[in-house]
């Protein structure tokens, strides 16, 4: 992971949205942030390819499931610019549009957390 690889994943309005999603939730499949991003499945699951690509995320099967998270092995600089930049977009809109998108999703997938 280098700084040019972060910052041009969080210069992409969508990507950034995600980030700040998986940040606040730890790990989400597609279908809660197509939910919460109210994007289609095809343009969140190339954003994620691209988040993939970059390092920024990783992703676990369960069953028919995907999951996404922020990588794990992340450096340290680049965990703190994310848990920075969440903080202090949290509130703003669409980020707090978006948490509560996924609070109200009905028919979200149990999640056991590896």
């Amino acid at each position: 992971m280098d700084p040019p690889a972060l910052f041009q994943a969080l210069s992409d309005p969508t990507r950034l949205r995600i980030l700040a999603l998986l940040t606040a939730e730890k790990e989400l499949c597609v279908c809660e942030l197509t939910h919460a991003l109210e994007l289609s499945q095809p343009m969140i699951s190339r954003h994620l390819s691209h988040l993939r690509e970059s390092g920024l995320v990783s992703d676990r099967r369960a069953g028919k499931w995907i999951y996404y998270r922020l990588h794990p092995e992340l450096p340290a600089w680049a965990s703190n610019v994310l848990t920075e930049t969440h903080a202090g977009i949290a509130r703003s809109s669409p980020y707090r549009t978006d948490r509560g998108a996924l609070r109200r999703m009905s028919n979200r997938p149990v999640n056991h957390c590896a």
